[in-house]
């Protein structure tokens, strides 16, 4: 049975992390999977009380992309799963994957609910479903998995602050389209409701476009920090 690799990248996580590693435990426990969790620098509690909860608590520059990519680096399963620490696995979820990786399919990530308040919400989540399937790009949020010597050979993700999924997603595509499953990971609506959610939107929305229009990812993930800590 193939052994997945649960990559989760944190920084300052202290509130959620046992929360987060805690629905992973008996997977863990079964030899089935490991969790490499791989902090970016935090200056809470994140990295104690992760310890007791994985397999591996390693330290790498401060980026989703970088922190993945050593997370990678640093473990051994057959099948890497990178998780956000604020998104949640459904049910059987390792025994999805592997059943997904064993035909032609050599990557793919879960549906994904929004866990937050508002009428707004499902619909984007419907929104990135519906646009994951038909594009065949996937997002950080929806989990996504994929064979270890597929990663590899394609380069990891690329160095590069904002839009590493979607880089990555591009990338994959030379091996094969991503296996959609129709099961459900729930992220939290936490960047929607603090940063305010159609406000949220149309930034996201104008940042992916100009990406596909061939902009900087170091310049849009300047903006985005500017956009959303100002108004």
């Amino acid at each position: 049975m193939p052994r997945v690799s649960i990559i989760v990248p944190v920084l300052d996580e202290a509130r959620a992390i046992e929360a987060a590693l805690g629905v992973l435990q008996e997977a863990r426990r079964s030899g089935a999977s490991e969790v490499v969790v791989v902090d970016g620098g935090s200056t809470d509690a994140t990295r104690s009380l992760a310890a007791p909860l994985a397999d591996r608590v390693i330290e790498a520059p401060r980026g989703r992309a970088l922190q993945m990519n050593a997370g990678a680096a640093a473990s051994d399963g057959d099948i890497l799963l990178f998780l956000h620490a604020d998104t949640r696995l459904p049910p059987g979820a390792l025994d999805r994957i592997r059943a997904a990786l064993l035909g032609e399919r050599k990557w793919g990530r879960f549906d994904v609910t929004i866990d937050a308040r508002g009428p707004l919400l499902p619909i984007v989540a419907w929104f990135m479903n519906a646009r994951s399937r038909l594009t065949g790009i996937a997002t950080g949020d929806q989990a996504i998995f994929v064979r270890r010597a597929v990663f590899e050979a394609a380069g990891g993700f690329p160095p590069i602050p904002l839009m590493e999924d979607v880089a990555l997603s591009k990338s994959l595509a030379r091996w094969s389209r991503p296996a959609c499953l129709h099961d459900r990971v729930t992220t939290s609506g936490r960047r929607w409701e603090r940063h305010g959610t159609l406000r949220t939107i149309v930034l996201m929305w104008r940042l992916r476009a100009a990406y596909a229009l061939g902009a900087d990812p170091h310049t849009l993930a300047r903006r985005y920090d500017v956009e959303r800590t100002s108004g």
